[in-house]
């Protein structure tokens, strides 16, 4: 067995208690104080993520935009320099590759940060594509430390530790500037739903910046609160709402598909379409106490099998489950009935907005 890789963190994450799990090969803090106080840290205050394991691929040379264009579903021509754009990489079959992050220096320039699960995976992708693009390809992931500070309070505690007027830094977009005096990217994105900042340095100096923004009162938070927080965000995780057997249409994402730009898997998108979602990314509520987990049943009131169950949570302030749902399309319709198999029982459930989250942003 592989020995699991670790951030430049690990040791902090000793010293705060830390739980430690296996993610994607990488040995991560899966909680600390506890999921829901963590939760509820970020959604009230500030909280603190290690997010090293993720991957970092630069290109760069004159056919940069270009290139990039045909990798994803964006318009990359409609992003201008300092600003970043969400979006996708797919396969000719229209199944997603991964999401990611575009960051635009300017037009000979990029970087591309990928789930830490598919760096390897994106990386060779990228690579198997470029044909006689004058692009230069590099992963630069092992070279960087990266932490999300996300919350109400995020820019308040930021702003202690830099001279860079952070107001003045827009949603999705970002710069270079010093934090704790140390050369870093930072980023005014997140994964929680919340106002917040991601955080890019040598692997050195991220240790040194970690500290400082958890002795500023930022909590530090896990693995398990990050991905109840992008759930209740309606926010995709790769390997359950979006993967290579899922489209971006199905996935509720059309919104980030440009189908008047050329890319990898358009034309399978088009023919979706025209054709018609067979099925559809939805929200779920249980009309009574249990828990829905990833890949549980979903029947409708006939009982025959209409989808899945992606991701499943009891969250923080509600009384019962909700859950993120891949079913028919007939059946995907708000206020519609359905039941879900949990473990041999069925329970009753009803179609939700997918977005659980109650915020006025």
């Amino acid at each position: 067995m592989a020995e699991l890789k670790r951030t430049p963190l690990y040791d902090e994450h000793l010293t705060l208690g830390a739980k430690m799990v296996d993610f994607a090969g990488w040995e991560m803090p899966i909680e600390y104080s506890g999921i829901t106080n963590e939760h509820l840290s970020v959604r009230n205050n500030c909280g603190l993520f290690d997010v090293s394991h993720m991957g970092e691929i630069f290109i760069s040379g004159p056919d940069s935009e270009a290139y990039i264009q045909k990798l994803v579903t964006g318009d990359v021509t409609k992003i201008v320099d300092n600003q970043i754009m969400y979006t996708m990489m797919c396969y000719e079959h229209g199944g997603i590759v991964d999401d990611l992050l575009v960051y635009k220096f300017n037009q000979e320039n990029y970087l591309l940060v990928v789930n830490a699960s598919n760096t390897l995976k994106d990386y060779e992708w990228i690579v198997k594509h470029c044909d006689d693009y004058r692009v230069v390809i590099q992963d630069k992931s092992v070279k960087y430390g990266q932490v999300a500070l996300q919350g109400p309070n995020a820019e308040k505690i930021l702003q202690q530790f830099t001279t860079y007027e952070l107001s003045s830094l827009k949603y999705f977009y970002f710069d270079l500037f010093k934090v704790c005096d140390e050369d870093c990217l930072v980023s005014r994105t997140g994964y929680t739903g919340e106002d917040g900042f991601e955080i890019y340095s040598s692997r050195e100096s991220i240790v040194k910046i970690w500290r400082a923004l958890i002795n500023a009162g930022a909590l530090p938070v896990g693995l398990g609160a990050r991905d109840t927080l992008r759930f209740e965000a309606g926010m995709p995780l790769y390997g359950n709402e979006i993967s290579e057997s899922i489209s971006p249409l199905e996935a509720g994402l059309g919104y980030f598909v440009k189908l008047d730009t050329d890319f990898i898997g358009k034309e399978a998108l088009l023919k979706q379409k025209e054709e018609g979602l067979k099925r559809k990314l939805v929200g779920l509520e249980l009309q009574r106490k249990g828990i829905c987990r990833h890949g549980y049943p979903v029947f409708n009131l006939e009982e025959i099998e209409i989808g899945v169950i992606t991701t499943g949570y009891l969250l923080p302030e509600r009384e019962l489950c909700v859950a993120l749902a891949l079913i028919n399309s007939e059946e995907a319709v708000l206020g519609n009935d359905v039941l879900v198999n949990i473990r041999n029982k069925l329970f009753e459930a009803k179609v939700i907005n997918k977005k659980f989250l109650n915020k006025n942003k």
